[in-house]
């Protein structure tokens, strides 16, 4: 997934990466203003690519590695890399959308998980201990500890609601590439895996399954889904490592700000 050793990084670099994660955030609270049933995945992501270029940024998914979108656009059983086209958004969806983008020379990324008109209860369960899970793995994200302690604390937290935490798919290092060293899976075991040191600035993304923790990819080459086509949701912030307490780069406030707006 990501080549290279890791790149540790200075303060500038950080504040950078900020501010790239920042205009993520701004970029996610625009498609929260446009979400709803009757809406294609395809009409989001129209929206995201002219909010990033009008900021004076690029989208950082489109192209990369072929991916013919800005968004990646994740409806219900697909887990991640969802591909947005014609697809309309229907009552009781839930809907992972993950966004990057790349200004300045530095890359940011995060990923919210929508529910679309009134979810049933299991399904906004699940997307609400989800979110829950990237605090605990953001708590444990601190000089002192090691990699496995913040896979630690998503896994345990997740799976003691009986949900599957899916393995193939991690989290990353973050910096002038989308994807860095080291790998950040969330899984694990405490005090194990590498250090956490100031300057490591990392993507923690939960994505939590609710039923198998088995995943499979769909004919499109892209889009990846539960095995038992159960729901899926997923959270994803970028994180610089501090001593005591980790410093989140990204932010849902925006998001949030809408959403509750639209209650």
């Amino acid at each position: 997934m990501a080549k290279g050793a890791i790149q540790y990084k200075t303060e500038e670099e950080i504040g950078l990466i900020r501010e790239s994660s920042l205009l993520v955030g701004k970029t996610l609270a625009e498609v929260a203003r446009h979400i709803r049933p009757g809406i294609t995945t395809g009409a989001l992501d129209k929206i995201a690519e002219a909010f990033i270029r009008d900021h004076g940024a690029i989208p950082g998914f489109l192209g990369y590695g072929g991916f013919p979108g800005t968004l990646c656009v994740s409806v219900n059983e697909q887990v991640v890399h969802g591909i947005p086209g014609d697809r309309v958004l229907l009552d009781g969806d839930l809907v992972s959308v993950d966004c990057g983008v790349l200004l300045n020379g530095y890359y940011g990324d995060s990923a919210f998980s929508f529910g679309v008109g009134t979810l049933a209860p299991e399904v906004a369960f699940l997307m609400q201990r989800t979110r829950e899970s990237l605090d605990k793995g953001i708590e444990a994200a601190v000089a002192g500890n090691r990699l496995g302690d913040v896979g630690f604390a998503i896994q345990s937290y997740v799976e003691s609601f009986g949900y599957g935490v899916v393995r193939e798919l991690i989290g990353h290092g973050l910096g002038k590439n989308l994807h860095e060293k080291p790998d950040v899976p969330n899984y694990g075991r405490k005090n194990s895996g590498l250090p956490l040191k100031e300057g490591l600035v990392i993507c923690i993304e939960p994505m939590v399954n609710l039923g198998t923790h088995r995943i499979a990819q769909e004919r499109d080459g892209w889009t990846i889904r539960t095995l038992d086509c159960k729901p899926s949701a997923h959270f994803e912030h970028a994180v610089a490592v501090r001593e005591g307490k980790a410093e989140v780069l990204s932010s849902f406030e925006l998001i949030d700000e809408v959403l509750n707006k639209r209650i």
